[in-house]
């Protein structure tokens, strides 16, 4: 008989406590349902991927298209809700919404939140976020960012394997149901060029066709593109910016389909020219062969200095595509979001819109800090700079001088004979004048719907009011429109942080079956700064840890942080020699106001955690 202790049996591993998924509420309603409102128990045995974004947002759009697949390929067990979560005071409007839904084709119901109700109780920071639901109710993972698709879709099949075992996994529709369609010439078109011709030639963007136009704007000459969203000599997808090249011949921002596409009015035909269908990642090349190097959003195109300019919009730069060579590389911009003028390649964009050519500049509107800017050469290479916006989150309404004028969101900018630039100023509904001799900022016409391009054809100014489906011609004024001044702040709450120290700390999670990629050295990079750069006595500039302390300046008391996150994980699996790898990585604008009893932490998702 052994008289020994037994040896105490080992705890077991404290579990995560299982937090449930807050209700969805939001004073917009639901879209894509037939007019019903939708509670988390009406998709109770339902894998719920809830969607935050918002129109302006172009990650939140590539979001959209990296989803498209999962919810084709899980459509009996998954759920995708958008929630609308606005940032610009346009964005709020409900018709807008409504507007945005059909112009990116969203296939699942959306909850318009223009109060960010929701948005507030998944303490969600940034567009987009992805979060997960599992068929009980709770949440499961939470995803900030784009790129998450592959990580998303294995998690969806551990639930689905897990709840199927329950007894929890409910199959069968979702609650998505499809609008009506309405029938007109264009729909959300997107930007106009002058064909030699003397007809109108518009990317007809949500119908992912290019439509020719008699010069009168209204008639249909032909349409080019099989309608249908794809890759090929018959099929664009979401076609935007479109520029007239010296032979004739019409070069096309393809944008979703990552690629620039020449089209010949003369014979009809459509070739590839840049771009390999693929999106562009960090890491990427950024020059080379044009058809060997990924493009991401091309929203804008002009032949400017022998070379076709393209806005990127999807990773906040400018390239060039050089015909004669058949190469592309990056001009202007280190892929960070902001506004920061300079050197062409220390420069900083948002989103990069719409392009000018005009003499010794380009005109570039940049649509997420509102602004308009331009390009040109002197001694030492190319600098860019601002004539009109201040930043990410200053926007409204407001003639004058172009120091206090205000923006929202243009989308295009057109080269007026006098050296003055018009601009579409999207989310204003307005067409805008900048004149660079007088520095003064005019208003020319009011009343526009989204207008997100113009071209000029003789004494007339036709504008693509995409939110109306037409081309409007306009007569330039001698004199402005006279319009109340506004100015907007975005809606999101500022985050009450305590003074002096603030531990900032980017929580990254590899997916499962990943880990960090440290072959090459650090996997990870996080790059701060702030607006107005005062507000940051310590903790500007880049380094390779995910966690920083920041000390703030006592003689400021708000500002925004700016954030950018990357991280690289591989599959980890050590029988496979050539895993799959990929690169994590969201940029954050967080304002912030000092008050003594804020956090002493500034906590940011930048993937998934599993819940």
């Amino acid at each position: 008989m052994n008289d020994a202790a037994p040896a105490p049996t080992p705890a077991p591993a404290p579990r995560r406590a299982r937090v449930r998924a807050p209700e969805l509420i939001g004073k917009g309603g639901w879209l894509n349902t037939g007019g019903k409102e939708l509670t988390l128990a009406d998709l109770r045995g339902r894998i719920v991927i809830l969607d935050f974004w918002t129109f302006c947002c172009i990650n939140c759009l590539h979001v959209l298209d990296e989803l498209r697949e999962l919810e084709e390929k899980h459509r009996d067990t998954v759920v995708i809700i958008g929630v609308h979560s606005p940032k610009f005071v346009h964005e709020a409007e409900h018709a807008a919404v409504v507007d945005a839904v059909e112009r990116y084709e969203v296939h699942h119901p959306v909850l318009d939140d223009p109060e960010l109700a929701t948005w507030k109780q998944y303490a969600v920071r940034a567009w987009p976020t992805l979060v997960v639901i599992d068929p009980e109710g709770y949440v499961v993972a939470q995803h900030a960012g784009e790129g998450h698709a592959h990580a998303i879709e294995r998690l969806v099949e551990e639930l689905e394997a897990e709840h199927e075992a329950k007894g929890t996994l409910r199959r069968g529709d979702g609650p998505y149901v499809a609008p009506e369609p309405v029938a007109t010439d264009l729909r959300f078109p997107g930007k106009a060029a002058l064909l030699p011709s003397g007809n109108l030639l518009v990317s007809d963007s949500t119908r992912h066709q290019l439509v020719e136009l008699a010069a009168d704007g209204e008639s249909v000459v032909r349409r080019i593109g099989s309608g249908e969203r794809g890759f090929g000599p018959e099929a664009f997808s979401e076609p935007q910016g479109l520029a007239l090249l010296p032979d004739g011949r019409v070069v096309v921002a393809d944008t979703v389909n990552h690629a620039l596409r020449v089209f010949d009015p003369a014979t009809g035909a459509v070739e590839t020219v840049a771009g390999t269908g693929r999106q562009w990642w960090q890491g990427s090349p950024t020059s080379g062969p044009a058809l060997e190097v990924d493009l991401s959003s091309p929203w804008d195109v002009a032949w400017w200095q022998g070379r076709v300019w393209i806005a990127m919009a999807g990773v906040h730069q400018l390239w060039t595509w050089d015909p004669e060579a058949g190469t592309v590389q990056v001009a202007a911009g280190t892929t960070n979001e902001g506004l920061v003028d300079g050197p062409a390649a220390e420069a900083w964009f948002a989103q990069p819109s719409g392009l000018a050519a005009a003499g010794d500049r380009l005109w570039i509107a940049d649509s997420e800090t509102s602004a308009l800017r331009y390009v040109e050469r002197e001694e030492e290479g190319y600098v860019v700079r601002s004539a009109v916006g201040t930043g990410l989150f200053d926007f409204g309404h407001r003639d004058g001088d172009a120091a206090q004028a205000l923006l929202q969101h243009p989308l295009g900018v057109t080269a007026l004979p006098d050296g003055s630039v018009a601009v579409c100023d999207t989310y204003n509904h307005a067409l805008r004048r900048f004149d660079p001799a007088t520095g003064q900022v005019t208003t020319l016409a009011t009343d526009l719907r989204e207008p997100s391009g113009a071209v000029l054809v003789g004494e007339d100014i036709v504008v693509v009011e995409s939110a109306r489906h037409r081309l409007t011609r306009l007569r330039l004024p001698e004199e402005a429109v006279r319009v109340e001044s506004v100015a907007h702040r975005t809606q999101r709450a500022a985050t009450e942080v305590a003074p002096g120290t603030l531990r900032l700390d980017v929580v990254f999670q590899a997916p499962a079956g990943q880990k960090l990629d440290t072959r090459y050295g650090p996997s990870t990079r996080l790059l701060v700064s702030s607006t107005p750069p005062e507000l940051l006595a310590e903790g500007e500039g880049a380094g390779t840890d995910l966690f920083r302390d920041l000390v703030l300046n006592p003689d400021v008391t708000e500002g925004v942080l700016h954030v950018s996150a990357m991280a690289a994980s591989c599959d980890d699996d050590p029988a496979n020699e050539y895993p799959a790898c990929h690169v994590h990585q969201q940029d954050w604008g967080v304002p912030v106001v000092v008050a003594e009893d804020g956090a002493a932490r500034l906590p940011l998702v930048l993937a998934g955690m599993d819940g």
